[in-house]
């Protein structure tokens, strides 16, 4: 596989893939000249190379699979072809080492880079894939060309024929799942998932030869064949439209020049008359070798009106295209035909018994199963392997047919109407609260919202934003300076206030005690407010908290401290921090929604602070969108705002040299 960058890695000849020196992905390089003619009646041989036409990652993974557990050594697939652009190089598996698979956006580039290169997959979509196709059989080296789409324009479908005719392409399709030479080369998804192509086989050739017009049931007769006889050595699925790029006897007449295929095997249906061809093939004696066949839709004379089934040309428009009257002409022709499919394994098995008896097929050795290399997400899919899991998530769930938070639809979190707080209830505590919970995270929400320009996290955004940053780099400024004494005291009330009220200590005695060990009460006191100009957020926490939770007795010791502080001093009150603070522990501690333990771990965990950070970023962002919308300009602090104090060195006088004035 040509490599889509430079690289030190030295290649192998004829592209055998090389290591790099400090990774394990592999590259391959392109061959050095032209694969050699190969006979007229072969499509496919060990050393076919094609491009992919268009982003199919998972049907390359699969050729590329194929390649590998038949032993081959440079893989099938040369590049891919993208029109639209996009990457330079697609991850590939070789085996169990990592290949780039250069991606081209141009045909004439992929095609100018691999000169070896002779047949193509089209995965190009039915709009677009008879403008790809003629292209693509604008460059002689072109030999064969797969086309994949279902839905191609009749109309366009016979253009391409009669182009291909005139160019010597073989066209398999449109309407196809391809098809496969085992031990040598895949068409895109043909044979299925790789336990079944090791199951029917297909990593080696086998005798038989067949063509059928269903891809489906292609996987199918590989089953069957396998089952019956040393297994197939080519199959091909034309697809089911009327104007198929090649015919059952295209196929046929190849397979017969081919020595290595020693059965025919013939899988038509109703409607269309191509079996009749390879009948008039048989009877003038250009094809001699053995034909198991069966035409599918022998019910239709069961039913008492025409039926289309499936297939764009599986319909009978005469009694000449019945499956019946094919079956019937086919079995005078001399072909092995069974009297239901159900018996078509015992007549190939009959054949092939025979064949072994007259020495015409000898029977090899079977060669050791090879591994088949799987990927890891099918591996876990299927249950063959475990492995610890880097990260735990206990709180929401993305891979379902919905999202899931904490175990609830998303569907449902609207249809219930839970709010912002249920939300909050079930991402941060993994369970519903009470209403009156929700309710009261919201309002904390909104109280905690912004607190003006000049403390410091607004201040922090709003010197960010005009410094021409965007919304995360200014808000992330802001939230940084969050801490033990901006957005701190919510944490610090929680903890002196439980701790004392659990120690029993009274109101008093805990303001003693704090004044004793030196320290301030943190939610006690404030610059603007006092007791006889209340903080009205403060008092919009008291009635709600006493209004709707079950118990409120760390708010109620607050309180009574409040009384105690401000007796000494009118501005020692209980602020919003310190309510929001002692009410939120009784919310834990009483909403009957956690144990006395979770309770505790929560508030040690810090979510008294995560209720202060995201409460905060709404004012943050809000800053910013202000100050983004007065389209103010860079700020510069004055100097009339800023004491300058500077060192000065006394010069000149001996013993002063290490002697500093300030002046002020």
């Amino acid at each position: 596989m040509p490599a889509a960058t430079s690289t030190s890695a030295p290649n192998g000849a004829n592209g055998t893939p090389v290591a790099g020196p400090n990774d394990n992905i592999t590259r391959f390089s392109a061959p050095s000249r032209a694969l050699s003619p190969t006979p007229q009646h072969t499509l496919f041989h060990p050393k076919t190379r094609c491009f992919v036409y268009g982003l199919q990652t998972k049907a390359v993974q699969g050729m590329l699979d194929f390649d590998f557990i038949c032993k081959r050594k440079t893989p099938s697939v040369a590049g891919i072809i993208y029109t639209f652009g996009g990457q330079f190089v697609s991850k590939m598996y070789w085996g169990t080492s990592e290949t780039l698979l250069p991606v081209y956006q141009s045909t004439e580039k992929a095609m100018a880079k691999h000169s070896d290169v002779d047949t193509v997959v089209n995965f190009a979509s039915s709009r677009s894939v008879f403008q790809s196709t003629m292209e693509l059989m604008e460059f002689p080296q072109i030999k064969t060309i797969a086309i994949i789409a279902e839905g191609v324009p009749e109309r366009r479908a016979r253009e391409i024929l009669h182009v291909a005719k005139k160019k010597g392409v073989t066209i398999i399709g449109p309407a196809t799942v391809g098809g496969i030479k085992p031990g040598m080369f895949k068409i895109g998804n043909t044979g299925g998932m790789m336990d079944n192509i090791v199951a029917s086989k297909l990593y080696r050739a086998g005798s038989v030869g067949y063509v059928s017009k269903s891809g489906g049931m292609s996987n199918e007769l590989n089953n069957i064949v396998e089952q019956t006889t040393n297994g197939v050595a080519e199959g091909i699925a034309i697809g089911g439209d009327r104007y198929p790029g090649t015919t059952f006897i295209d196929h046929m007449l190849r397979y017969q020049e081919d020595p290595n295929i020693k059965i025919l095997l013939l899988l038509g249906e109703v409607g269309g008359v191509e079996e009749y061809r390879v009948i008039e093939a048989v009877k003038e004696g250009r094809i001699t070798k053995p034909i198991v066949a069966w035409a599918i839709g022998t019910v239709a004379s069961m039913l008492k009106t025409e039926v289309q089934f499936g297939h764009a040309g599986s319909m009978a428009n005469s009694q000449l295209e019945t499956a019946s009257a094919k079956n019937k002409a086919m079995k005078e022709a001399g072909f092995h035909v069974p009297d239901t499919f159900e018996d078509l394994p015992a007549a190939l098995s009959d054949v092939y018994q025979k064949l072994v008896a007259d020495g015409t097929i000898k029977p090899q050795p079977e060669p050791a199963v090879p591994k088949i290399p799987i990927d890891y997400s099918w591996a876990q899919e299927l249950g063959l392997i475990r492995k610890p899991a880097a990260f735990i998530s206990t709180i929401s769930d993305d891979r379902g047919q919905e999202l899931l938070y904490a175990g609830m639809p998303i569907s449902e979190v609207f249809k219930e109407n839970i709010g912002i707080g249920g939300v909050m209830s079930l991402l941060w505590f993994r369970r519903r609260l009470p209403d009156f919970a929700s309710r009261f995270l919201e309002m904390v929400l909104m109280l905690t919202a912004d607190h003006g320009p000049a403390v410091s996290g607004a201040m922090n955004t709003i010197i960010t934003t005009r410094a021409g940053k965007d919304l995360i780099s200014a808000l992330v400024s802001g939230l940084l300076t969050i801490g033990s004494r901006f957005g701190g005291a919510l944490d610090g009330a929680a903890e002196e206030f439980t701790k004392a009220y659990d120690k029993g200590l009274s109101p008093r005695d805990f303001v003693d005690t704090m004044r004793k060990e030196n320290k301030l009460i943190p939610g006690i006191g404030h610059r603007v407010k006092s007791r006889n100009n209340p903080d009205l957020r403060v008092s919009l926490v008291k009635d709600f908290v006493h209004a709707n939770f079950p118990k409120t007795p760390l708010l109620d010791y607050a309180i009574a401290v409040e009384t105690v502080t401000t007796s000494k001093k009118d501005n020692l009150i209980l602020n919003v921090d310190g309510a929001v603070a002692v009410a939120f522990v009784d919310l834990m501690r009483n909403c009957g929604a956690f144990s006395p333990e979770e309770a505790e771990d929560y508030l040690k965990m810090g979510v008294l602070n995560g209720l202060f950070v995201l409460g905060r970023s709404i004012g943050l962002i809000a800053h910013f969108l202000d100050q983004k919308r007065l389209r103010t300009g860079l700020y510069r602090h004055p100097w009339d705002d800023i004491t300058y104090l500077l060192p000065s060195l006394a010069k000149g006088a001996p013993g002063n040299e290490g002697r500093v004035e300030v002046q002020v």
